[in-house]
């Protein structure tokens, strides 16, 4: 059996342009100070991390990894979400992802696309590049604005959306398996693969590549009202990051699942900070230990109401607390007998050969 490893956090949510969350060595002094032991650092945030740099140059791998162990701390994984994203974007949401690319390529859908496939070739090598085992993002979405069947969908559209899906993907996932490295997908409202069906559907139209994987994020289960215990038990064998955020749905007689247009702090489904929600991590981690999920677990955080050094501060301790170190062997080996065929035999009332 292994056991999770932790506490980690996701830096993404806590990056600014104000000290000490403008530098990596600064954030990562922050992080230390409250007990993290890992993070997952956005690929995109230049002010802590410089992707392009980090594929070709194991000098300065060398430089961010010694930046990081000077506080204890290393990376679980790296992050690709909004370059992700940008891989499949349904022209109704061009101008609202725009911001998610460089200026120059705003209002250039070809040209940003042709970016993010690369930024996400640029991720493979960098993993490689950190010995890295398992790299989180997104999916990206061609269908997500016909998740509900109004008007009816035309037939084999969706086999349509995700077999360009998996096109588009499928020369990526060859790339993060030549660097020996697990794509890490979250489910994800908003993305195509969004649940356990899309994630099959996407998974079959890649012919089951081994490198197209799950982060399991239990917060967006939640909002969904999806089964995040089962879901475990489902895809164990798939799940290789893991984020640790919370989630709370408490539907009332205005609004349910999908939250009326509402701001976050008035919909039945909200993100919480760590403890404040109904996500049951007791069992949850129980789940892990059972299947032997060795990856980190991984703060993210995003809560309307909570400030969020506290819910970062909180986060580390929730975490740690939380992760079973497991057994080395069976409660009841006090009470064992040696194996002895014959006498089993004997006990169940068979001959002996």
């Amino acid at each position: 059996m292994k056991t999770i490893r932790g506490p980690g956090i996701f830096l993404a949510q806590f990056a600014s342009d104000t000290v000490p969350f403008n530098t990596l060595e600064g954030i990562a002094r922050w992080a230390a100070g409250y007990g993290y032991k890992a993070v997952q650092i956005p690929t995109w945030d230049t002010r802590l991390f410089d992707l392009e740099t980090a594929a070709v140059s194991t000098d300065y791998c060398q430089h961010v990894s010694g930046v990081l162990g000077a506080q204890g701390l290393v990376i679980s994984e790296l992050s690709t979400h909004l370059q992700g994203q940008l891989i499949a974007t349904h022209p109704a949401y061009d101008e609202s992802f725009d911001a998610f690319a460089p200026v120059a390529l705003r209002g250039r859908p070809a040209a940003r696309q042709e970016w993010a496939v690369n930024q996400l070739l640029l991720a493979a090598r960098a993993s490689r590049n950190f010995s890295l085992d398992a790299h989180a993002t997104f999916s990206g979405a061609l269908a997500w604005h016909m998740f509900y069947p109004w008007p009816q969908r035309p037939a084999g559209i969706i086999d349509e959306a995700f077999g360009e899906l998996a096109r588009r993907w499928r020369p990526i996932l060859d790339a993060f398996d030549d660097a020996g490295v697990d794509v890490a997908f979250e489910i994800h409202p908003g993305e195509d693969i969004f649940d356990g069906a899309t994630f099959e559907r996407f998974l079959a139209a890649v012919g089951n590549h081994s490198r197209a994987n799950i982060l399991f994020d239990p917060s967006h289960f939640v909002l969904q009202q999806l089964d995040y215990l089962a879901f475990v038990d489902l895809y164990s064998e798939r799940i290789k990051c893991f984020h640790v955020k919370d989630a709370e749905f408490r539907p009332n007689g205005r609004t349910g699942v999908y939250g009326g247009y509402l701001d976050w702090i008035d919909r039945a489904g909200r993100f919480r900070s760590l403890g404040d929600g109904q996500v049951d991590f007791g069992a949850l981690f129980s789940k892990f230990a059972k299947y032997d999920f060795s990856g980190w677990a991984v703060l993210e955080w995003e809560c309307c109401l909570k400030n969020p050094e506290d819910g970062a501060r909180e986060g580390a301790s929730f975490i740690r607390d939380h992760i079973i170190r497991v057994t080395d062997r069976a409660f009841d080996d006090f009470a064992g007998t040696a194996t002895d065929r014959i006498q089993n035999r004997r006990l169940l009332g068979l001959e002996n050969p």
